[in-house]
């Protein structure tokens, strides 16, 4: 293959397929407003491509600057945050929650009943910070739709509201049952939200100044936060809602978004506004060990037990999962602190490799690092929810079949 043919050992005619992808199978049949792909190895950035409308009703086109709710890729970042202060000796893995929220001392796990009147039995054991890590806490999700606790989590309002704080959110979460015994299952939850309540407890900061502090800043990464500024508001996308029949309707209009309160819930696990840039400089820093331009947010033998599968036996996610919480099957793959690590290339019938790690958000957004390609993929498109298409497993299917 010839040197102009490829850019940091990535094979430029096998990037191509991206765009002729999402053209042919989501854009132009009208699946998806705009996407905008971001591949990177070795450091270098291969391929930047915008496609289709950021604001269908506006006709405005997806630019390399266009702001995304990231929604759960928050996660990671909130989770990096929390072991900056871990390697301060703040916390260690093991210290029960409740050593720094004494109100949820002695928690108890949902047997029957409807919200308020539930029957509970005493939990077999204490939650520990690794397991908010993991979502491994019996904490749970209101959008999961799947039991009576997540159906009073919809009627506290507790995945966001205008009213909720990191304060009331812990205060509320004490008086609610867990879905099961710390460290005994796999659910997707507002643990990575605790997390975030524990960051500003620790450091004595609010979350969002200590998140632009520690992170943003030095990442530069000024287009990131939990509200969208009057000086972002011509970039910032507009989020659609999956219909029956392969279609989208309007479901977060930008000019009236609740992301334009400045004073709108900081959640740790789904709260963030985002470019494709930022984030970039965010993995990209986590690609190489912790540093970006210099300036490192995380220690690298840190950041190499994150990357570990932190669940019990090296089992995998569904192993151990107890409800469904994405398009992606996850078979082979582990959950570490933060991100879901692949353990098993064959059992998760995606080509990559083993320790590649990532996550995504619930607007079809998504990210993985490759640590032994050193590659970075990033996603960008808004459309609820992500299991709408397995867009996610054909992208990297493409990019890994990039490498030269």
């Amino acid at each position: 293959m010839a040197e102009t043919d490829q850019i940091a050992g990535l094979s430029l005619a096998q990037l191509d397929h991206i765009n002729a992808h999402l053209e042919r199978r989501y854009i132009e049949p009208g699946k998806l407003p705009g996407t905008l792909t971001l591949v990177a190895r070795r450091g270098e950035i291969a391929c930047v491509k915008a496609q289709g409308l950021m604001d269908v009703e506006r006709g405005k086109a997806v630019s390399r600057d266009t702001i995304f709710r990231i929604y759960s890729m928050t996660k990671p970042i909130t989770s990096i945050a929390m072991m900056q202060l871990y390697e301060q000796g703040r916390f260690l893995l093991d210290d029960p929650v409740h050593k720094y929220i004494p109100a949820w001392k002695n928690r108890r796990v949902y047997k029957s009943g409807l919200y308020p009147n539930f029957l509970t039995v005493p939990a077999s054991t204490t939650m520990t910070i690794r397991d908010l890590f993991t979502h491994m806490s019996g904490l749970t999700y209101g959008f999961m739709n799947r039991t009576n606790v997540d159906a009073a989590y919809r009627e506290l309002a507790l995945d966001g509201s205008s009213s909720l704080t990191l304060e009331t959110l812990v205060e509320r979460l004490a008086e609610l049952p867990l879905e099961f015994s710390p460290g005994t299952a796999w659910n997707y939850s507002v643990s990575t939200d605790v997390l975030g309540y524990l960051v500003q407890l620790l450091a004595d900061q609010p979350f969002d100044d200590y998140l632009k502090e520690h992170i943003f800043d030095p990442l530069e990464m000024s287009d990131t936060g939990f509200y969208v500024r009057d000086d972002q508001l011509d970039r910032f996308a507009a989020c659609y809602l999956y219909e029956t029949g392969d279609r989208f309707k309007l479901q977060d209009e930008p000019e009236t978004s609740n992301y334009r309160r400045q004073d709108r819930f900081q959640s740790g696990g789904g709260g963030l506004v985002s470019t494709i840039d930022d984030y970039f400089h965010f993995a990209q820093a986590l690609c190489q060990g912790g540093s970006f331009r210099g300036r490192r947010i995380i220690g690298r033998k840190t950041l190499e037990f994150m990357r570990q599968n932190h669940l019990p036996g090296n089992q995998d996610l569904p192993g151990l999962s107890v409800g469904a919480f994405s398009e992606t099957p996850y078979a082979g793959s582990g959950f570490g602190l933060g991100f879901s690590v692949k353990t098993d290339v064959a059992r998760s019938q995606i080509n990559g490799s083993v320790g590649e790690y990532g996550w995504g958000g619930l607007a079809s957004t998504n990210f993985y690092i490759d640590p032994v390609e050193e590659l970075v993929m990033i996603f960008m498109t808004q459309l609820i929810p992500s299991s709408s298409y397995p867009i996610r497993q054909e992208l990297r299917a493409i990019v890994n079949g990039a490498l030269c």
